[in-house]
């Protein structure tokens, strides 16, 4: 069936509008229940608004907004061609020759077309706003609104000393070398028990070994006191090499068009990328993820007759699948995150999985 035909860009038009209409009716679902999150959150403190609440709110829906959009789309369709088999539409399609996958095909370009818009354009919001929900959760422990702000790019670590104070690592670029971390560009400052800057330490570069900095070329500001301008200086600290690569950016805080860079950041820096790769092809097999979700709904919902007595079952059924594909992903991606399977594979086995199976399922039917 010709994509651009009459015909073709009805259903087209249905397959869209379902998905809109299920994705902001799940998206209001979800703001709500973070909503009232937010709400138990903050109550106690004062001095937060509900502002700052319904901020919270909103950026936290980032973390599932991306998990919902496969079974956002599987609904979508269910719906789609529901109705489609309750009007007979679909068996007038069918008596005028069309196969099942000419019928199909139009659809699987739209939602591939839906799957690269989510990537390129939907990614780069949601990470944001992930990085965003970071540092207002930040400020909301710090019981500070004003408290210091987080950035993805680089390295930032974070580490709270005996007597109250909090100590911030900052380095635009590092290296690990043996047991030593060489970094460049480094700021170290230094926050009270109000979280305000007490001092900072400035220097062009340094060196981590066991539990100290040897800083370089080191600029002290101090508030009160002139600045101060040091050959070297030993700064002590609990970090060490594992406690940097455990407080690396959160893959999901990088959008689409950062990975390639922050995957070339990481290799250069001498760590593992597994998770930035593994996130990067993810994104890139996603939009077939989508194809593959509303093939399983054309396995339970094209038919010639659509009767009650089995139409709860088959949407229970079709449900049943997509969390079924959700949670294997889950533990293949475990597997591939610890080296057990190639990325590759891990990324892309339970979506060819599902492409493979339902295409299988839809030759038969077309059979029949």
């Amino acid at each position: 069936m010709n994509p651009f035909a009459i015909l073709s860009r009805y259903i087209t038009k249905q397959l869209i509008s379902n998905f809109l209409m299920v994705f902001f009716a799940i998206l209001s679902i979800i703001l709500m229940f973070e909503g009232i999150e937010a709400l138990r959150k903050i109550a106690g403190h004062d001095d937060i608004s509900l502002w700052f609440a319904l901020q919270l709110a909103i950026t936290r829906m980032s973390k599932t907004t991306e998990i919902v959009i496969p079974f956002v789309m599987m609904v979508a369709a269910m719906i789609t061609f529901w109705r489609l088999s309750k009007n007979n539409e679909f068996v007038i399609i069918r008596s005028a020759g069309v196969s099942m996958f000419g019928f199909l095909w139009p659809l699987m370009i739209a939602v591939f077309i839906i799957g690269i818009i989510n990537v390129t354009a939907l990614n780069p919001i949601t990470s944001k706003l992930y990085e965003l929900h970071e540092v207002l959760d930040y400020r909301l422990d710090a019981h500070d609104p004003n408290a210091v702000l987080f950035s993805s790019k680089g390295l930032w670590i974070r580490e709270g000393l005996d007597d109250g104070r909090v100590f911030l690592l900052q380095a635009k670029s590092l290296r690990q070398e043996d047991d030593a971390i060489w970094m460049r560009e480094v700021s170290i400052t230094e926050l009270n028990n109000e979280t305000h800057t007490s001092k900072n330490y400035e220097a062009f570069f340094a060196v981590l070994e066991d539990d100290t900095i040897n800083l370089k070329d080191v600029k002290v500001m101090e508030g009160g006191r002139p600045v101060e301008f040091l050959s070297s200086y030993e700064y002590k600290t609990n970090i060490n090499i594992q406690r940097i690569k455990e407080n690396f950016v959160e893959p999901n805080a990088i959008s689409f068009w950062q990975l390639p860079e922050a995957i070339t950041f990481y290799e250069h820096a001498g760590f593992s990328a597994i998770r930035l790769r593994m996130r990067f092809f993810g994104l890139l097999i996603s939009p077939f993820l989508l194809v593959g979700m509303m093939m399983v709904a054309a396995i339970f919902m094209l038919q010639n007759t659509m009767r009650g007595s089995h139409l709860l079952f088959k949407v229970v059924l079709g449900v049943v699948i997509g969390f079924l594909v959700y949670f294997s992903s889950q533990v293949v991606y475990a597997f591939g995150v610890n080296g057990y399977i190639p990325v590759w594979l891990a990324v892309s086995a339970p979506t060819l999985i599902i492409l493979l199976t339902s295409s299988s399922m839809l030759v038969s039917a077309d059979e029949v």
